[in-house]
């Protein structure tokens, strides 16, 4: 395995940029997931680190070797596609031992390690069926079997549970990390789906317009976003705008006191070298499971309004509140024992601990 470092990544097509100075750098052994929506530059920095684009500008390491212009083949580096493109007139076996057979491993050797990645991703025995024959998951396993059969140093992929069911995705994402860390591999994993990331990844990195705007591991960045962008990129998340009332230090934490059209809120300042001055306008954010009903009569963080919505999911129930000056609250409750109707009032706090304070 090794250590992967991209330095100030610029990749231009025409006058599009799509990646803007993006810098990562990604420990070995490290499942590392890129992150954003569609057009962010997620898949054409992966693109880059395997060889399949060259930067503009910038440079890839692995290592300490740089690859930058290093041919795909040569960087000991496997790339797994959202397609699979796998092909539908070789069985099983022929799909997984066919990059073995065009670096001309002998005969014997590529049965041996056909069989062995069949057995890491658990299809044992399955080498002579046909593809058409396995079922989406199946084939999806043997796509990943094909990029471990070559004993790469890196793993790289590229959305691969997309074309899954939702069953099989959940399945699928407690293999590959056991496959990664089993196999000594360090893999770079692209995806917009936030909770395949935040359930997989040891570190993710944010991109938006083809900056990395936030890179940390997924707790750190659920809980203290750096940007209203992050913070309602990754899960959902309530926007509240607010005047800065007064600012103090607490064991190092910058604490900031709120008045907002629901009343004062006290809250942290999750990026470290940002100090707003008092009057200042800012974003208040506040995820809708930290929000909890209270009775206490306590005036900080507290939300007075009226259910207008809700969503029963088994595990949870989700409700919309109508709370002063008009702003709507989404709020999560987890296993409900009871429902509250709409139409209900209700009173809300959130821990300051839970509440984040953001530039507008």
């Amino acid at each position: 395995m090794d250590a992967i470092r991209a330095d100030s990544i610029v990749k231009e097509y025409g006058d599009v940029r799509a990646l803007d100075n993006a810098s990562i750098a990604i420990e070995k052994g490290e499942l590392f997931f890129l992150l954003g929506s569609s057009g962010c530059g997620k898949t054409t920095l992966l693109r880059c680190i395997a060889g399949l684009e060259t930067p503009t500008s910038g440079r890839i390491f692995y290592g300490d070797k740089d690859v930058t212009k290093l041919p795909t083949h040569k960087r000991e580096a496997a790339m797994m596609f959202q397609s699979y493109a796998l092909w539908p007139h070789m069985n099983v076996g022929q799909n997984i031992g066919f990059g073995l057979e065009e670096r001309k491993v002998d005969k014997k050797e590529i049965e041996h390690r056909v069989e062995e990645a069949l057995e890491m991703v658990h299809l044992g025995g399955f080498g002579d069926r046909r593809i058409d024959q396995m079922s989406g998951g199946q084939q999806q396993r043997v796509a990943l079997a094909r990029a471990l059969v070559v004993k790469p140093k890196c793993l790289l992929l590229d959305e691969p549970l997309s074309n899954l069911d939702a069953k099989l995705r959940l399945e699928m994402r407690s293999e590959i990390r056991r496959i990664v860390k089993e196999n000594n591999l360090t893999g770079v994993y692209v995806t917009h789906d936030q909770e395949e990331a935040l359930s997989m990844a040891d570190r993710m990195a944010i991109l938006d317009r083809g900056r990395i705007v936030q890179s940390g591991t997924p707790e750190d960045i659920y809980r203290n976003p750096l940007s209203a962008h992050v913070a309602g990129f990754i899960g959902e998340t309530n926007l509240m705008e607010a005047t800065v009332h007064s600012i103090e230090r607490d064991d190092g934490v910058l604490q900031v006191r709120l008045t907002s059209p629901s009343g004062e809120f006290h809250g942290h300042v999750t990026r470290g070298n940002w100090r707003p001055s008092e009057g200042s306008k800012v974003l208040v954010s506040v995820r809708p499971e930290a929000l909890y009903a209270d009775n206490s009569g306590v005036p900080i963080n507290r939300v007075i309004g009226e259910v207008t919505e809700r969503m029963y999911l088994g595990s949870n129930v989700q409700y919309k509140v109508k709370g002063a000056g008009d702003l709507h609250w989404h709020v999560t409750e987890t296993n409900p024992q009871s429902m509250r109707e709409p139409g209900d009032r209700v009173v809300l706090t959130a821990d300051p601990a839970d509440v984040v304070i953001l530039k507008t």
